[in-house]
């Protein structure tokens, strides 16, 4: 709370200045009072999982397990037609087996965070994983405008995932 004391006004301090400086005090009394209403929700949202549509279930599932690195984790019942996947955050990606048409574009893509990109890359290179940047060149990483390295890479079913340094910082 604060509190503007009258009596310590100095001479020099007209009656409009102190008008101005109340003026001024109040709007942001008000800013952070509106401020705080909004911050104060009863919840909070984090990332649950992300769904896939994949034509083949087990290549999709082995590409996310041995090429990612991925823990496979229970489907809660499900069925054969799904495999579910889990990264260290807890955050699931699982793969729903389709006859559908699956749209795929650079512009809509799951980003991964590496720990460590270039030992990343190198696990790709070994195993001769095709990687490229935004740009569509191969073999080499790019740099967004804030400074994360990142690059690009397709599931079997064409889907991009963007693989970059972002230190959350």
């Amino acid at each position: 709370m604060v509190i503007y004391k009258l009596d310590n006004l100095q001479n020099n301090v007209s009656m409009i200045e102190f008008t101005k400086k109340i003026k001024v005090l109040m709007l942001l009394m008000s800013i952070v009072a509106f401020g705080e209403l909004g911050a104060q929700n009863d919840f909070h949202l984090y990332k649950d999982h992300d769904a896939l549509p994949v034509k083949d279930l087990e290549k999709s599932a082995k590409f996310y397990s041995e090429v990612l690195g991925l823990k496979e984790i229970s489907n809660a019942g499900l069925g054969e037609r799904f495999r579910w996947f889990e990264l260290n955050d807890h955050v699931q990606i699982h793969l729903i087996l389709t006859d559908g048409i699956i749209e795929r574009s650079k512009n809509l893509h799951l980003a991964i965070n590496a720990d460590n990109l270039d030992a990343f890359i190198k696990h790709l290179t070994t195993l001769n994983v095709h990687f490229e940047n935004w740009s569509g060149d191969q073999k080499i990483t790019n740099t967004r405008p804030d400074g994360v390295k990142q690059i690009y890479l397709q599931d079997p079913d064409g889907y991009w995932i963007e693989v970059n340094d972002n230190s959350f910082n």
